[in-house]
Order: C-alpha cells, then sequence, then structure tokens
C-alpha cells in the first residue's frame, strides 16, 4: 500500500512500467502532475529513479465536445526520439511506450531545473534569447525531418491530425463565422497540401520547458507528417496573445514573436524561405481567431472587448491576407495601440 495520504498510483501505469521492465513488484508511490487537458498524467518514484508517465484520454477535458484517438501517444513517443536526433536535449527522453495500455513513460525533468514558458511569460519575461532558442531548435527538428522522408512512413497520422487540431481549430471556427468559413476551409487544404516535415501540432508555451541547456519540447501528441508551417503560426500565435494577458509586456512579447520567427525562417533549407512564411502569415489569423471562437478558446482573455480586438485582426488578415509575418504583428501592434 502507499504511505497514508498518497494517492495510489493508477492500476494502468503500474502494469504498464512493470510489463516495460522499468519497475519490480514493489508498491509504487507518485503523484499525478496537473496542467493536461489530454492525458492523465503522473510523476512515478521507482527504485530507479522517477519518472514521468502519461495515459491519452479518450475525450479531453474541455467544454466543447472533443474526442481523440487514444494511440496517439504511439507517435509521440516517435516523436521525440526524431526530435532528440535533431537537437539532443530538446524533448524528454523516452524510456518505454506501452502500446496496448496507451502508457508513455520519459524522463522526469524536475521543475527546479525547468522553468515552462508560460509562467515566464505570464510573469513579463518575455527575452528574445529565450524566443530565438525555441524557433532555431524547432527549426532543426524540422530541417533534420524534411532531409528524411522515409520518416513519413512513421507518421501516418492524417486522421489524428483533423480530429485534434485542423476540425477544432480551424473548421469549428468556420461554423461560428459562416462568412469566414471559405478562407478557414482553404486554410485547412493548404495546411493539408504540404507534407514535408515531422510536425508537433501544440507548440504552445505551456509545453516548452526553459531549462539549463535550452527548450525542452512537451506533449508532441499530435505529431504528423505535414506542414511545419504549422507548428510555427501555432506557437507565434501564443505570443501575439500573450498581449493580452500582460499588457505592460507587450513590447517584449512582440520582440520574441520576431525573434522566433527569424530563428525558425532561419533554419528553412527544405524549400524557399519566403514559401513557408507566406503559408505561416496566411495560417495566423485563422488561428488566431480560434483560441477566442473555436472548441480551445484560451483561458486568459476573459474581456469581450479584448475577444473583439483579436476578431477585428483576424478578419481583417482572412479577408486580405498578407504575405509576411512582420504584417501581422504590425496589424495586432495597431490594433493594440487603439
Amino acid at each position: 500500500m502507499p504511505p497514508a495520504g498518497d494517492p495510489a498510483v493508477p492500476d494502468e501505469f503500474v502494469q504498464a512500467l512493470r510489463e516495460l521492465g522499468l519497475a519490480g513488484a514493489g508498491v509504487l508511490t507518485g503523484a499525478p502532475l496537473t496542467g493536461g487537458v489530454s492525458s492523465d498524467i503522473w510523476r512515478i518514484d521507482t527504485p530507479q529513479g522517477p519518472v514521468c508517465a502519461k495515459r491519452a484520454l479518450p475525450k479531453l477535458r474541455v467544454a466543447a465536445d472533443w474526442h481523440a484517438p487514444v494511440e496517439r501517444n504511439l507517435y509521440e513517443a516517435r516523436w521525440m526520439q526524431v526530435a532528440n536526433e535533431a537537437s539532443p536535449g530538446c524533448a524528454p527522453r523516452v524510456l518505454g511506450q506501452h502500446q496496448g495500455l496507451g502508457v508513455l513513460v520519459m524522463s522526469y525533468l524536475a521543475s527546479a531545473d525547468y522553468r515552462l514558458w508560460k509562467q515566464l511569460l505570464r510573469d513579463g519575461q518575455a527575452d528574445p534569447p529565450t524566443a530565438q532558442a525555441v524557433g532555431h531548435a524547432l527549426g532543426r527538428i524540422h530541417a533534420h525531418s524534411a532531409a528524411r522522408p522515409a520518416l513519413a512512413a512513421e507518421f501516418a497520422t492524417d486522421g489524428i491530425f483533423f480530429d485534434i487540431r485542423l476540425e477544432p481549430y480551424l473548421l469549428a471556427t468556420a461554423r461560428r463565422h459562416p462568412d469566414l468559413a471559405p478562407a478557414l476551409e482553404q486554410l485547412v487544404e493548404a495546411t493539408q497540401s504540404h507534407a514535408v516535415a515531422l510536425v508537433h501540432g501544440d507548440v504552445s508555451p505551456k509545453n516548452i520547458l526553459i531549462g539549463p541547456r535550452g527548450p525542452v519540447f512537451l506533449d508532441a501528441e499530435c505529431a504528423w507528417w505535414g506542414d511545419p508551417a504549422f507548428d510555427l503560426a501555432f506557437c507565434l500565435n501564443h505570443l501575439l496573445l500573450k498581449c493580452l494577458w500582460n499588457r505592460p509586456a507587450t513590447a517584449a512579447f512582440l520582440a520574441a514573436f520576431d525573434a522566433l520567427a527569424d530563428a525558425h525562417l532561419q533554419a528553412v533549407a527544405w524549400e524557399p524561405r519566403g514559401a513557408l512564411e507566406r503559408r505561416v502569415a496566411a495560417l495566423l489569423p485563422g488561428l488566431f481567431l480560434a483560441r477566442v471562437d473555436g472548441k480551445s478558446p484560451v483561458e486568459y482573455i476573459t474581456a469581450e472587448a479584448d475577444r473583439e480586438r483579436v476578431r477585428r485582426v483576424a478578419r481583417a488578415l482572412l479577408q486580405h491576407p498578407v504575405d509576411r509575418l512582420a504584417l501581422v504583428r504590425t496589424a495586432w501592434q495597431e490594433e493594440l495601440a487603439r
């Protein structure tokens, strides 16, 4: 039995660790980790030390009716392995993946050494060098995978990516804004038609730790062989939205936006940089609008006046697309100055 007051480690995790050879027959103790809407995540103490284990949920913990296939953490494990080949240390080390139980076991990264980027941004700590490091690491992963097209066969996850990214973000938003539906549907088609590299799919500050050796990407449950423009747009979107979370840090967030975008674009070698930037600039307004009117709105934009700010800029850019990220940033900067 676990010590009094300690929660019991779920049976699926215990079975998975034992069958993967990561724990013996003794009692396992641990604690649930907070913050995830798509998985149960635990720190589990084994005789060899603590590990992090996660099990994908069939229904996400959001208000909308949002379901996703539980086999997605098999692809998360594969993404982590490829990412660490491209940029060593940029993802947790995979210790085992139990496909039958849907449990992924990875190295545990202690909060004393790894700060969550979202928390730093909340406090206005949006320094360009950190954003640059995130963009550089993400660009290395995209470039590494784009040079290895055989990897596509290991990430045949078109259906999963549609179910947990394209539909809940872009198509759900299209239903809220019928007049924008053609533009949003076209973004889905464009994203699906550029399958050139390994995509994380959830490059959000809540999934990025800043550690002693640089950024570490978590939660690659959306891993997909597709368009790397999605990853860059998804992350840049958060830096724009954070301006509404911490108004005094607006200039820092916009500087971080530029630093991250520039660092990533410098890594682009698989296609002309301008072509990728054009797709990112087109996709970003759709994702921007989705974070107030899609299935996964950000929790910190609560005032209707702020939602309307997002809608005004997103609508204008969806109706009149631009081809450079600086123009997206400027449109938002001008709206905030009104």
